[in-house]
């Protein structure tokens, strides 16, 4: 793929089944576990067997190899595997490299799965604490000394950016967090199931770090997702209606970090997620006019208003507005924020329904669904369509 022209993955390869575990704050169980126990979920779901698969992808932040996983699950011998790095801006590129091993005849079927006991295990929120020595680690030295340990602590600064330049108030942050537990509270899969928030239960909320409040910032779950991806003439022949991978993208920009790229020209913005939007644009030959609903990486609240900037939903500085005119159908299983945390795998799942029609925030007609991976980091995203 060439970030200056279209490619020719689009139309080749489909999502034909999608299954997880449930959402919790302590699984009770290995993360392998919770890995076998979504990947046979989304093979029932696609009306495949382990013996039909011979493809697996997941992240590299995981503890469950893909021969362990094939082993455990009933998988036999395995033609296709593959990782991808940078924690969530990993989710979507997962599909892509399915996709890439289907069309290409590498593999016929690949599962791409994420599970991590994230709440009782391994909290990635918790930040930096033990680090063995790297050039990405390198970069956090300049950082780390001066207070910036975690996640929520790297996008405040951005955060605070984007506020003065605009001359904003936090409460645009909390209008994506009013909107996402909207849709959770009416999702039985989700977390916060039954409790929508107000602007109001946004601002009185504690501070995390300015500008960020505990309402700004995702869950920490413990849960796995599974995807699997087989080419579009066998899709047709499955029992679900596929959600077919009308283009797939990554993206890193200049002076890429993970999470503290502050030395770019300006903080107001998302480079990677823009290569990624010229890429799925020009390749799929859409626009954001084209798109019925938007499944957006909600790790923290202020990139997403970032990312609807980036992809040209509206001008800079105009997410917030456009989010609280509900102009996008938006996270309709509740996001990160309000459904669960498992690094935007669900989120490719939520899209998956939406193109089924079997969404319980279901858009009517959505035929075209737009999902973002992780942001702050090199990342990735999809246009998923119906078939036809």
């Amino acid at each position: 793929m060439s970030i200056r022209r279209a490619d020719s993955l689009g139309g080749k390869a489909a999502i034909v089944g999608i299954g997880a575990t449930e959402f919790s704050k302590d699984s009770g169980r290995s993360e392998l576990k919770l890995a076998v126990e979504a990947v046979r979920a989304a093979l029932d779901d696609a009306g495949l067997t382990p013996a039909d698969v011979d493809g697996l992808v997941t992240f590299t932040m995981d503890t469950s190899p893909e021969i362990t996983v094939a082993q455990a699950a009933g998988i036999g011998e395995l033609s296709f595997f593959s990782r991808i790095h940078y924690g969530g801006g990993a989710a979507c590129a997962t599909v892509q490299q399915a996709a890439l091993a289907v069309a290409s005849g590498v593999a016929d079927v690949v599962v791409c799965y994420r599970a991590f006991n994230e709440r009782s295990g391994r909290r990635f929120g918790s930040g930096v604490q033990r680090r063995e020595p790297t050039a990405e680690g390198a970069a956090l030295g300049w950082n780390l000394p001066y207070g910036l340990l975690t996640p929520a602590s790297w996008v405040a600064m951005a955060a605070r950016r984007y506020l003065h330049t605009y001359g904003l108030g936090p409460e645009v942050f909390g209008r994506v967090a009013v909107v996402d537990r909207r849709h959770a509270a009416r999702n039985p899969a989700a977390y916060f199931y039954g409790k929508p928030i107000t602007l109001a239960d946004h601002a009185a909320s504690r501070w995390i770090v300015e500008p960020l409040r505990l309402l700004d910032c995702c869950q920490e779950t413990d849960g796995g997702q599974a995807l699997v991806v087989t080419r579009v003439e066998r899709a047709r022949d499955l029992p679900r209606p596929p959600a077919v991978v009308v283009a797939a993208a990554q993206g890193a920009g200049r002076s890429q970090e993970q999470m503290t790229s502050f030395y770019r020209d300006g903080l107001t913005g998302l480079p990677e997620t823009a290569v990624v939007a010229r890429q799925l644009w020009r390749t799929s030959g859409l626009s954001p006019a084209d798109i019925d609903v938007g499944i957006l990486y909600d790790h923290f609240t202020p990139f997403v208003l970032m990312q609807l900037e980036e992809f040209g939903f509206c001008g800079p500085g105009e997410a917030g507005d456009f989010v609280a005119a509900d102009a996008l159908p938006l996270n309709t299983h509740g996001g990160q924020l309000g459904e669960a945390y498992l690094h935007g795998v669900n989120g490719i799942a939520e899209a998956v329904r939406q193109i089924r029609g079997t969404s319980v925030n279901q858009v009517a007609g959505a035929a075209r669904s737009l999902v973002t991976a992780g942001t702050g980091v090199p990342t990735s995203g999809l246009v998923l369509g119906a078939d036809g």
